[in-house]
């Protein structure tokens, strides 16, 4: 079973676009959107959710006022200002460390789990389907993204499918390591801007440190042809391969995307199919193999 992760530098580089079109290649692969605070896939895919459960992530302080003496031992191991001087918790404020539930001499403070989001397994016309929805204003931990990823995983087993394909978070932050740890192989999805270029070195960076193989794919590449040519030397100097190069065809995308269809689906002919079918192939051709 090999496991392929796609990943970018910020949102709104295509990348989501990229994976669709690789799942219609794939035939029948797990598909799992770890993107879970902007999860979109659905949208495309129009699943058949067949399973529902909540998730249970970080924990939330909250002072009980009875027992509470405002001895102040709280408000002063509190890094994050998370208590008012009347001993009252901002959720938004607590970052859930715990200090002050350890620390209260007079167990006046619980320290309970947070319903944080909701799981879906579904399935849908291009495979079984994993994904997830955050709650607004939860912190994205990254335990989400796990979560996702290893209901994915555990379906491919039982399903006896080969092949995972994963629309990571963007960035490099918590969820992006918990998208990518493991995988088989990263598809980097960037545009050639100057921040998409400052963006890829931040990433590189990220699969230098955890030794991820992988790969970078430049999306709208005609809207700047020597910004490209310096992604794929990056590419190169950091030793990750050049997969291709995908045109700027904004009809096309929209088209797709206004039927709820991948680009492969609307028309397998036109610019943007046939370049994702071209890096579809070049990634296959880089699995590491058994």
């Amino acid at each position: 079973m090999k496991e392929i992760v796609i990943i970018s530098g910020k949102g709104g580089t295509g990348k989501t676009t990229v994976v669709l079109g690789f799942a219609s290649l794939a035939k029948n692969a797990v598909l799992a959107d770890c993107d879970v605070d902007a999860a979109d896939m659905f949208l495309v895919l129009h699943p058949e959710t067949y399973h529902t459960e909540s998730f249970t992530g970080g924990k939330l302080a909250e002072i009980l006022q009875d027992p509470c003496t405002a001895c102040g031992k709280c408000r002063e191991v509190c890094e994050f200002d998370a208590i008012s001087e009347d001993y009252v918790v901002a959720p938004l404020a607590c970052e859930g460390c715990g200090a002050c539930y350890y620390f209260c001499p007079h167990e006046a403070i619980l320290f309970e789990p947070q319903y944080t989001g909701t799981v879906f397994h579904s399935n849908s016309r291009l495979g079984a389907f994993f994904h997830a929805r955050l709650n607004p204003g939860q912190e994205n931990s990254g335990k989400l993204v796990t979560r996702v990823r290893n209901d994915a995983r555990a379906a491919a087993v039982e399903k006896g499918e080969s092949l995972i394909l994963v629309d990571g978070s963007p960035g490099v932050g918590c969820p992006v390591v918990a998208s990518v740890t493991g995988a088989d192989y990263i598809v980097v999805v960037t545009e050639p801007t100057l921040s998409g270029y400052h963006d890829l070195e931040r990433v590189f960076e990220l699969m230098s440190h955890f030794k991820l193989s992988g790969g970078v794919v430049i999306n709208k590449f005609d809207i700047h042809l020597k910004m490209s040519d310096n992604i794929e030397a990056l590419a190169m100097e950091g030793g990750f391969d050049r997969l291709g190069r995908i045109p700027y065809r904004a009809e096309d995308v929209i088209s797709a995307m206004n039927n709820g269809q991948t680009v492969i689906e609307s028309d397998p002919g036109s610019p943007v199919a046939i370049a994702v079918t071209k890096v579809w192939q070049q990634v296959l051709s880089r699995l590491p193999k058994d």
